[in-house]
């Protein structure tokens, strides 16, 4: 069965324009056929197309399902993104395939893009999240500063991973299972010795991913699978 994403259906019952159009014009389906919503907001609503007409795609919905999360805790990970935007976009779309809540873009000294538009990677994450079946869509911030990311309030357990000299842990052998997560990865050039200091001083602990050096959006996904394997149900 399709899935569409549909945020607002509870107060609106009616496709969004773009899941419309995929619905109607590409799939070509049309009144009385069955569809699959969901909010991405833990739940999935079976459908009825109830009425059909341009662009325009309304739904009577006939049952619905709540999804029970994956994992247990916040998984919530902070990267410096790459020069590349296709590198983002993939990991964009394999980390929410694998599963997590949260994503923020860091905006650090050695980063090598300084501004990003959030619009492709939300369809991006759209479309990971039906492909995958998946009822909650991870939330996707937009680029924020080093310093004030990592001073604000967190409440669960935060981590920083660099490849600087100094005693560090591997992630998997500090996450508890259950608690809320963050974890930082820097940029191609990593992030500076000052950075590291200033979330030390913040909270964060110092883990490592592995032997290998990875690039980035590499490092992203690993710190993503790791912790959402620790924290699966």
């Amino acid at each position: 069965m399709h899935v569409f994403y549909t945020p607002d259906i509870l107060s609106n019952p009616e496709l969004p324009a773009e899941e419309a159009g995929h619905c109607l014009r590409v799939l070509r389906l049309g009144m009385g056929d069955e569809i699959l919503l969901t909010d991405g907001k833990g739940f999935f609503y079976k459908a009825v197309i109830s009425a059909a007409s341009g662009k325009r795609c309304q739904v009577k919905i006939v049952e619905t399902i709540e999804q029970e999360p994956f994992w247990t805790g916040h998984l919530h990970l902070a990267m410096a993104p790459t020069k590349m935007m296709e590198r983002v976009e993939w990991f964009a779309e394999k980390a929410t395939e694998i599963g997590f809540d949260e994503l923020t873009f860091l905006s650090s000294r050695y980063s090598e893009r300084k501004v990003i538009k959030t619009e492709r990677v939300e369809k991006i994450v759209v479309s990971a999240v039906k492909q995958s079946l998946k009822a909650r869509k991870p939330v996707i911030n937009e680029m924020t500063d080093f310093e004030k990311f990592v001073k604000q309030d967190f409440s669960g357990d935060k981590f920083i991973a660099h490849c600087n000299e100094g005693e560090k842990i591997q992630l998997k052998e500090a996450l508890v299972p259950g608690n809320d997560a963050l974890v930082l990865i820097g940029p191609e050039g990593d992030f500076s010795n000052e950075e590291v200091e200033l979330a030390i001083n913040n909270g964060f602990k110092p883990i490592t991913l592995g032997k290998s050096r990875l690039r980035t959006e590499t490092a992203a996904l690993v710190a993503v699978h790791i912790m959402n394997l620790i924290n699966a149900k």
